[in-house]
């Protein structure tokens, strides 16, 4: 199912050393029932019997949640998806995992795996990454102390889920959960029981290669996952190779104490494109004919090259021939220490370590360095009884650091991504200390209340020398930065359960995100300079939602939210032959919406294997409070962006699926399904000029699971599916561009904005894969 009930689990491992509620999606036998503590759920893991909820492991921590399963802890609008919605396709990127959850949307990153997920529009406006957000799996964070996250780890072969929590969540996850969090779930190392080896191949010269290994009893699980995934692309010099490795080992040291360990491994090698202006790419999506720059075809896009790598004349090369792309590398070891003082109080303790490598020659400058990182965080849960009703206490701390160095160059014209003189270097941290508590309250069987608050010290301190070429010499100019942010985030929910087939929720919940170092260096015209001006964004949102089974074929789940925003964090990109995108503050704007998410078995009697699956996302923001200033060479203008819509927010998404699987009979085990994704046009500029065309795609599956009566045929499972039937262009990412001011002192319309470059990224034509994987 795409979408879940929250119980009462917990697990630990948030960047502020918070904690993140799981959806079991499971019912309890009454709702009366109380939860058990905490250490008594995480034994009850392996001894619970048959009659009880059945067992979700997400992490070490998780139990068998016995308080009703339409209880939702915080409020918080939760949405899922699980193995069964993505397990027996292609899973190419973190996109076929987050298809079907409604509020969650996602466009293409840099790179073949570097997908851009966005929650209730949070990430849609940026170029690379996951932002706004904080990012965990198996309780450890993959989001490091600057916000920086990205889709390249995730191969969805590993995973048996993922949980979205939707709304500002900063009291539980701090720094950055200004649209709330994600948590990744590695597969069991039981469930699997042994060796399973898969491979996908497609078109485009695609082809996946993985293995997973899984053990595990009472007293230990292991999963060990590899994979090498490789492909030509479809836009010319896209091709990539990308290899991951995925680990986690869970051991019962004694009754009272457990250890988790977590290790994850990915090299992403990718040649890389540019983006193109809208005219670019109506007149060639995929950038063929494009090698030779001098003698390209139309539509073609290039970067503008130093051809001594210093300053004087430049030389036009297409992206293949200046040999643009990423070489990136990450590495994430943690490992979490959970012991028991008694039956009520549980202690969590964990440490992460990740080192994120770059390697990155993707504009007119090549940028290269380590980003080195830890997280600390300890905390305590306490779980007593008061009268008839029952308190959970969490009180938590945290520690993150950040250290960084890189450089930049310029990239000459020779091929390979040579790199000229030193363009900059920078150097700098950012850490962050944080502390949580949260009061957990059942004061009425029907009655759940949670009361919160968080807040975050940060510190960011950098330098950046940039390095000026010219007949003369060489000139220098360094900027500093040292800025210091304390935010609070405080929360409060109240849900109510009158029946097991009704969940009513109501939140309040606010977030806070501090800018990074990298937001600091660049001019809104995209150019090496000051930009330490800006300030915390920071959010305070209403959620009110229902949760409603009206029977055992349908479920429905619906949440509206009002968000409203301070100093909003927006990045636009200033062009293609730029240093990058800049990051300015928004004085306030408003985010509003609605969350819908359905299933249902029409025909259960006569076709019970069929269903339908329906996620739609209505997202309106809009700016409130916020003057661009405009500028050529000779003047300058102001314009009130009040009213406009935010560049970059797709406003209507929808997925449907239509599933078909055959439960029983010879052909028991075959399925698939036909599944329209529709996408609204959504503006590009601050000044509401320029739209980026909405789309709609079908998609087509085919699967076959052998039942076990088939004996060994039961250990081979196949897919196909065919992407894109119509063939339609389709725009997969477009970044927001920068308005432009005329000579007249008016802004430029559309034909005009039609022709900046740096945005446009084509989505994949007709694709077609396969895929096998046998169990031994």
């Amino acid at each position: 199912m795409g979408f879940s009930h929250c119980t009462a689990r917990r697990f630990f491992g948030a960047t502020a050393g918070a904690i993140a509620f799981l959806c079991a999606g499971t019912h309890a036998a009454t709702p009366q029932k109380r939860a058990l503590p905490r250490s008594r759920q995480h034994r009850a893991d392996t001894t619970v019997p048959a009659r009880k909820p059945p067992v979700t492991e997400n992490i070490l921590i998780t139990g068998i949640s016995h308080a009703p399963a339409t209880i939702r802890p915080a409020g918080q609008t939760t949405y899922s998806s699980d193995r069964s919605s993505f397990g027996n396709q292609l899973g190419q990127t973190v996109a076929d995992m987050a298809v079907t959850i409604p509020g969650v949307s996602f466009t293409q990153g840099n790179g073949p795996r570097d997908t851009v997920v966005s929650v209730r529009g949070s990430g849609d406006r940026q170029s690379y990454g996951l932002k706004n957000l904080q990012i965990l799996e198996d309780g450890f964070p993959m989001t490091q102390p600057d916000g920086t996250a990205r889709a390249d780890l995730i191969d969805p072969h590993a995973y048996e889920g993922m949980d979205v929590f939707e709304g500002p969540a900063s009291t539980v996850y701090g720094n950055y959960a200004v649209n709330g969090a994600i948590s990744f779930r590695t597969r069991k190392g039981a469930d699997i029981h042994g060796l399973e080896i898969g491979s996908d191949f497609g078109s485009y010269g695609m082809f996946n290669n993985y293995a997973t290994l899984g053990l595990g009893n009472r007293s230990y699980d292991l999963m060990v996952f590899a994979s090498d995934v490789r492909g030509n692309g479809f836009i010319a010099s896209s091709r990539y190779n990308t290899s991951t490795e995925n680990v986690r080992l869970r051991v019962s040291l004694t009754p009272s104490d457990r250890l988790v360990l977590k290790f994850v491994n990915n090299v992403t090698d990718a040649f890389l494109p540019v983006r193109l202006s809208l005219n670019q790419y109506r007149a060639n999506p995929y950038q063929q004919g494009c090698y030779n720059a001098a003698s390209a075809a139309a539509g073609c896009a290039s970067v503008s090259l130093f051809v001594n790598g210093r300053y004087g004349a430049k030389e036009a090369m297409s992206p293949e021939a200046a040999g643009l792309g990423r070489f990136d590398r990450r590495t994430i070891v943690g490992l979490r220490w959970e012991h028991d003082f008694d039956s009520h109080t549980t202690w969590r303790n964990q440490f992460t370590y990740d080192q994120r490598h770059v390697d990155q020659p993707t504009s007119p400058t090549s940028f290269a360095g380590p980003y080195n990182s830890y997280n600390v965080s300890s905390d305590i849960t306490n779980q007593v009884r008061i009268g008839a009703t029952s308190l959970e206490t969490f009180g938590g701390i945290s520690f993150d650091d950040l250290d960084y160095g890189y450089q930049t160059c310029n990239i000459m014209p020779l091929g390979g991504a040579t790199c000229g003189a030193m363009s900059s270097e920078s150097y700098g941290h950012q850490w962050n200390l944080g502390a949580r508590f949260q009061e957990d309250w059942h004061f009425a069987p029907n009655w759940h209340a949670v009361a919160g608050l968080g807040g975050t010290y940060s510190d960011i301190g950098a330098m950046e020398a940039v390095y000026n070429y010219s007949a003369a010499g060489r000139t220098q100019q360094y900027i500093t930065a040292n800025r210091f942010f304390f935010n609070l985030a405080p929360e409060g929910a109240l849900i109510y359960s009158p029946s097991k087939d009704w969940t009513l929720h109501a939140r309040i919940g606010t977030a806070y995100g501090t800018p990074s170092s990298s937001n600091l260096f660049i001019t809104p015209q995209g150019q090496y300079g000051n930009n330490t001006q800006l300030k915390s964004q920071s959010s305070t949102g209403v959620d009110v939602g229902a949760d409603w089974h009206p029977d055992a074929n349908s479920h429905i789940q619906i949440t509206g939210f009002y968000e409203f925003y301070r100093n909003e964090l927006v990045s636009q990109s200033a062009g293609v032959n730029t240093v990058g995108a800049y990051t300015f503050n928004a004085p306030a704007s408003q985010h509003r919406g609605i969350v819908l998410g359905a299933e249902w078995k029409p025909f259960p009697k006569n076709f019970p294997g069929g269903r339908i699956k329906l996620s739609y996302t209505y997202d309106n923001q809009i700016y409130t409070n916020y003057t661009e200033v405009l500028s050529d060479s000779t003047i300058s203008r102001s314009f009130s962006r009040k009213g406009n819509a935010i560049p970059g927010v797709i406003p209507n998404f929808l997925n449907a699926r239509f599933l078909y699987d055959q439960p029983a009979g010879p052909l028991e085990g075959l399925g698939g399904y036909a599944e329209v994704t529709w996408r609204d046009s959504y503006w590009l500029d601050n000044a509401s000029k320029l739209k980026a065309p909405g789309y709609a795609l079908l998609n087509l599956e085919l699967h076959y699971d052998p039942p076990a009566r088939y004996g060994w045929a039961h250990r081979l499972h196949w897919y196909f599916e065919v992407q894109n039937v119509a063939n339609t262009n389709w725009i997969a990412g477009a970044t927001n561009i920068s308005d432009i001011l005329l000579a007249s002192g008016r802004q430029a319309g559309a034909g005009t904005l039609m022709n900046s470059t740096g945005s446009v990224y084509a989505g994949s034509p007709r694709a077609y894969s396969g895929g096998v994987r046998i169990r031994l």
